[in-house]
C-alpha cells in the first residue's frame, strides 16, 4: 500500500514538472503570432526555448512511462478511452519540434508564414487539450466494466473540460510571457511584460471559477474535507500567483517566473490530491474506478522503479539545471548569426 501511494506521488509530481518545465515553452509558441512582429523578433522568441525545448519532453516521457509501467491497467483504460484527444495531443507535439526545426531551413516568406502558423497550433493545442484532459480525468470518465469509452470526443468538451483548458492556456501564456521578460529585451520584452501584466488577472479569475466549479462537477475537496491539511495546497498556489504580481511589479522577472511555476505546481496537486487513491475514476459507477490500488502493477515491479527513480531523476535534474544555467544569458540578435540557432 505504501508504494503505492509513494507511486501515485511520484506520478502527479512528474506531470507537475512537466507542466513546469514545458508550460513557458507552450506560452511562447501561442504568444509567438501575436508578439513576434519581425523576422528577427521571431527567431529570438523561437531560440530562447531553443536549447530547452526538447530536453522538457523527458519529463512527459517520464510521466507517460510512469503510468504505464506503475499503473498497466490506467494506462491502458486512459489509451483506450482518451484515443483521439492524446493522439492530437502527439501530433501537436511532432508538429510543434518540426516547425522548429524546419522554419529556417528555406529563405522564403510563404515557407516560414506556414510554419508559423504550426508552431501556434502545435503549442495551443497541447495546452488546451491537456486542461481538458486533466478537467475531464477529475470529474472522471464515462466508462464501462469492460473499459469501453461511452461518449464521444465531444463529450470530454463539457463546462467542466472546458474552464480546465482555459486555465492551462492562461497559466501557460502568462508563464510564457515571463520567460521571453527574461530572455529577451527591448520591445518584444516590453510587449511580452505588458501581456504578463494584462493576462494575471484573467488568469486569477479563470483560477477561482475553476475551485467554484470543481465543487459543482467533482468530488475533489471531499479529500480536502477530510484531511484539512491538504489546504495547505491551495495555499501554495495562491502564494504563487501573489507572488507573480509582486514580482512583476518589482520588475524581478525571474522571481515571478520562480512563482509561476509554484503557482502551476500548485493547481496540478490541487487536483491530484483530490482524486487520490483514484488515478482514473469512472462517472458511470464509482466502483469501476482505477485507483492507485487496484490497478497497480506487483510490489516487485515497484521496488525496482523505484531504485531507478532515485538514481536517475536526481541525475536529469542535475543535467536540467546545469543546461538551464548554461543557457540563461538573454538572446539577442547576435545570436541569430551562430550556426546552431533557429
Amino acid at each position: 500500500m505504501v508504494l503505492q501511494n509513494i507511486w501515485f506521488f511520484l506520478w502527479g509530481l512528474l506531470w507537475a514538472i512537466f507542466f513546469m518545465t514545458d508550460g513557458f515553452v507552450f506560452g511562447m509558441g501561442t504568444m509567438y503570432p501575436f508578439l513576434g512582429k519581425t523576422e528577427e523578433e521571431k527567431r529570438i522568441m523561437i531560440n530562447s526555448v531553443g536549447p530547452l525545448w526538447d530536453g522538457n519532453e523527458v519529463w512527459l516521457i517520464t510521466a507517460g512511462g510512469v503510468t504505464f509501467a506503475a499503473f498497466p491497467d490506467v494506462y491502458a483504460t486512459m489509451f483506450s478511452t482518451l484515443y483521439t484527444p492524446l493522439m492530437l495531443i502527439l501530433f501537436a507535439l511532432i508538429l510543434r519540434g518540426v516547425s522548429f526545426e524546419f522554419r529556417g531551413k528555406v529563405d522564403s516568406p510563404k515557407w516560414k508564414r506556414v510554419w508559423d502558423t504550426t508552431i501556434f497550433i502545435g503549442n495551443f493545442a497541447p495546452a488546451l487539450l491537456f486542461g481538458v484532459a486533466f478537467a475531464n480525468i477529475f470529474q472522471g470518465i464515462p466508462f464501462d466494466e469492460n473499459g469501453i469509452f461511452q461518449g464521444t470526443l465531444i463529450t470530454l468538451l463539457n463546462p467542466y473540460g472546458l474552464i480546465g483548458g482555459v486555465v492551462f492556456v492562461l497559466m501557460f501564456i502568462v508563464h510564457g510571457s515571463l520567460w521571453l521578460a527574461i530572455k529577451t529585451q527591448g520591445d518584444l520584452q516590453a510587449r511580452a511584460i505588458q501581456t504578463g501584466k494584462r493576462l494575471w488577472p484573467v488568469m486569477v479569475g479563470a483560477i477561482v471559477v475553476c475551485l467554484i466549479a470543481s465543487a459543482v462537477f467533482t468530488d475533489l475537496y471531499d479529500n480536502y474535507l477530510a484531511n484539512p491539511v491538504l489546504f495547505l495546497i491551495l495555499v501554495l498556489a495562491v502564494a504563487g500567483l501573489l507572488g507573480i504580481k509582486v514580482f512583476m511589479g518589482k520588475e524581478a522577472w525571474f522571481k515571478a517566473w520562480g512563482c509561476s511555476c509554484l503557482s502551476i505546481v500548485g493547481v496540478t496537486f490541487f487536483g491530484v490530491a483530490g482524486l487520490f487513491p483514484r488515478l482514473y475514476p469512472s462517472s458511470i459507477n464509482a466502483d469501476l474506478s482505477l485507483t492507485a490500488h487496484n490497478a497497480s502493477s506487483s510490489p516487485l515491479t515497484l521496488k525496482i522503479m523505484l531504485v531507478v527513480v532515485v538514481i536517475f531523476i536526481p541525475i536529469v535534474l542535475a543535467y536540467q539545471t546545469w543546461a538551464y544555467k548554461l543557457f540563461s544569458d538573454k538572446v539577442t540578435e547576435e545570436d541569430l548569426s551562430h550556426e546552431e540557432a533557429y
